[in-house]
């Protein structure tokens, strides 16, 4: 078995991150669109307000508008990057999530929902929605806490998902972010730059060891920006399989997406 699951195709995620400051009428539009074009993936956010701009501008509510993305695609996988797990119990996060399961179920044996997660870090947040801020080792712990829960609700609920839910961990941390990559994730998605990525893997690899996990089954990911191709056939060289773009509005870039698109096609030819 390979390090990790490079046997597969290069695939293309783009994070719609007009989720602020654009109407809906702009997401809906970006989302028809981006599928059309053969987008592999699209994310929005799990946050209140908006990250950048007008602090106070225009934003909308993430895993509602997931839902209205599961009815809207016919073929795209879908989720947040990254569901904050502090905002809902585990349970509820776990029924939420095998509920857009089967919504996103078309015509295929199952659906397309992936469950993108991780502890949380806008204080914002947190602060006007009423959660406890804590700090990060106790989000990173509540995580911990947090996913056999989700896993085990999966397996109770009737009907069930329509397929095990792959889980997608968001973070790069050496001591419990990684960890958790590597009990839990099928997916690891991550910023890390080609000059550290080795590093990571290494922890990575010492963490499934200790795991008892293959790590064969495990998807690299990792986030794209601008046209830095470069960058991306050095993760590409180092394993990665799933790149993430993201494109802001209201004017969408879509040429760039297309440029992206072009560089997926030209590694899977």
């Amino acid at each position: 078995m390979p390090d990790f699951s490079t046997d597969i195709p290069v695939r293309l995620g783009v994070q719609i991150a007009p989720q602020h400051h654009a109407s809906y009428s702009v997401i809906r539009d970006a989302v028809t669109r981006l599928e059309d074009m053969g987008v592999d993936v699209l994310f929005n956010w799990d946050h209140f307000f908006p990250l950048s701009g007008d602090p106070d501008g225009t934003h909308f509510e993430g895993w509602t508008m997931l839902a209205a993305w599961a009815e809207q695609t016919e073929r795209v996988e879908f989720g947040p990057l990254v569901n904050c797990n502090s905002y809902r119990n585990p349970d509820l996060q776990a029924d939420m999530a095998r509920t857009i399961d089967h919504i996103s179920k078309k015509g295929g044996d199952t659906g397309r929902f992936i469950f993108a997660t991780g502890s949380g870090w806008f204080e914002r947040d947190y602060d006007e929605y009423g959660y406890e801020f804590g700090t990060a080792g106790s989000r990173l712990d509540d995580l911990a806490e947090a996913l056999p829960r989700i896993e085990s609700r999966w397996a109770q609920l009737n009907p069930e998902p329509t397929r095990d839910i792959p889980i997608l961990i968001g973070g790069a941390g050496e001591q419990k972010t990684l960890r958790l990559v590597a009990r839990h994730a099928d997916i690891w998605h991550s910023f890390v730059r080609p000059e550290d990525y080795g590093h990571k893997l290494d922890v990575l690899k010492r963490w499934a060891e200790k795991e008892q996990r293959d790590l064969g089954t495990l998807v690299l990911s990792n986030q794209v920006s601008g046209d830095h191709v470069d960058r991306a056939d050095a993760l590409y060289d180092a394993g990665v399989r799933l790149f993430t773009c993201d494109v802001t509005g209201p004017e969408i870039d879509f040429a760039r997406v297309e440029r992206w698109l072009a560089w997926r096609d030209a590694k899977n030819a």
